[in-house]
């Protein structure tokens, strides 16, 4: 019960409540800023085909009395799709001053799947859907309400599978941060992508610059120019399998080209290998490959993507890294203090000559950030770790 609270309802009641937020905050009815769907931002078309495919794959299990994959259903796109990706991409849009068209297209996309999901949920968890659609629509009840329907002419493969891909790669590139011990928000230089990609995605590498904190994306058609690929027997699975030929094996294989070895067992599943003047097959648990990434880069290769990170840390990038943990630390000191969105602030720090001249390079960006007015320095302060520094920090409102 605690898990499902926390990562289903929670989750959702923090979307509601975000978009609720600015919603009174701008002093506009959302229901009434409809623009049409082809004048909409390409992320607000992909929330909504996959809204309406959740919707048609809902109903589906719905009808089959499977509950408990209508369930699934409606958690993984709420949790995946609506939070972990479109709230949290979009939300700048909602900051933005004034009331264009984009503002309109994000409001309209998020009241649609709002109070499409609360009808849809309404048969298996009537309370908050009911909250949430009369709350929003001023109607009497979700339970009045009629079962939403999938639209079909807004559903879209291609711009799913094109965001599938995108959201792989950066999912890819923040288990390399993971395993280097690379914080995200910790600038990078450079993520390099399979030039194979860049006709189908080249048009979000913006997007894949935001989410994994990286200068620029560079897709490389030699990716191998990066990659070390190595191929070895795995005697323990090998010795008991081929017996006397074990020994030619280990020579075979050490003549062999690993890259190429390696697409040909995942391409036919074996090698044939001449062993003692035998035809021999080589099935994929007789041999232990990795790829690994040349210095200073580091390497993810899933299901035939393959992305590279250049993990060197310059001076300038560490400087920012620094700022980044700066405005994260003050942005929490706002919410522990009971600030109103926006309350603009005064920011004092107490840190050592690294961090201090982090701030300096970096005032206009932490200031704009965290709405603050005045950045000074000032001594006798709380302290926090900012990246192994002993920084003192606090904010007072104006």
């Amino acid at each position: 019960l605690k898990d499902i609270q926390g990562k289903f309802f929670g989750t959702l009641r923090n979307v509601y409540n975000f978009f609720v937020l600015y919603a009174n905050t701008d002093d506009i009815d959302a229901s009434e800023c409809f623009v049409p769907y082809d004048k909409r931002p390409e992320l607000d078309r992909w929330i909504l085909s996959r809204y309406n495919r959740t919707l048609k794959d809902a109903t589906a299990a719905m009808d089959d009395y499977d509950h408990n994959s209508f369930v699934k259903i409606v958690q993984d796109f709420v949790q995946e799709d609506l939070s972990n990706w479109y709230i949290r991409r979009a939300r700048r849009r909602f900051y933005a001053e004034g009331m264009d068209e984009d503002k309109k297209a994000v409001y309209a996309t998020t009241y649609e799947v709002l109070t499409g999901l609360a009808r849809l949920m309404a048969p298996v968890a009537p309370f908050i859907s009911d909250e949430i659609y009369v709350d929003l629509t001023g109607e009497e009840s979700v339970h009045l309400a009629d079962f939403p329907k999938a639209d079909e002419s807004l559903l879209d493969a291609g711009l799913e599978e094109r965001m599938d891909l995108v959201r792989r790669i950066v999912t890819m590139g923040r288990g390399v941060r993971e395993k280097t011990r690379i914080k995200v928000r910790q600038p990078l230089s450079e993520l390099l992508v399979d030039g194979k990609y860049e006709e189908k995605i080249g048009y979000m590498a913006d997007l894949i610059k935001e989410e994994l904190n990286v200068k620029s994306i560079k897709f490389e058609k030699e990716m191998d120019n990066y990659i070390n690929y190595t191929l070895k027997p795995d005697f323990r699975a090998a010795g008991p399998a081929l017996g006397a030929k074990v020994k030619a094996f280990g020579g075979a294989i050490a003549k062999l080209d690993p890259k190429a070895a390696l697409a040909e067992l995942a391409e036919k599943g074996k090698l044939v290998l001449e062993l003692n003047g035998e035809a021999t097959d080589i099935t994929p648990e007789l041999v232990s490959s990795s790829v690994s990434a040349k210095e200073g880069f580091d390497v993810a290769l899933e299901g035939g993507v393959c992305v590279i990170l250049d993990t060197q840390v310059t001076e300038d990038l560490k400087a920012e890294g620094l700022a980044r943990e700066l405005i994260s630390k003050i942005q929490q000191m706002r919410k522990a203090k009971d600030f109103e969105m926006m309350d603009r602030i005064r920011i004092f720090l107490e840190a050592d000559d690294e961090v201090a001249k982090a701030a300096e390079q970096f005032r206009d960006y932490i200031m704009s950030e965290t709405l603050a007015d005045e950045l000074s320095a000032k001594t006798g302060l709380d302290s926090f770790d900012i990246n192994g520094h002993k920084t003192g920090i606090d904010v007072e409102r104006i």
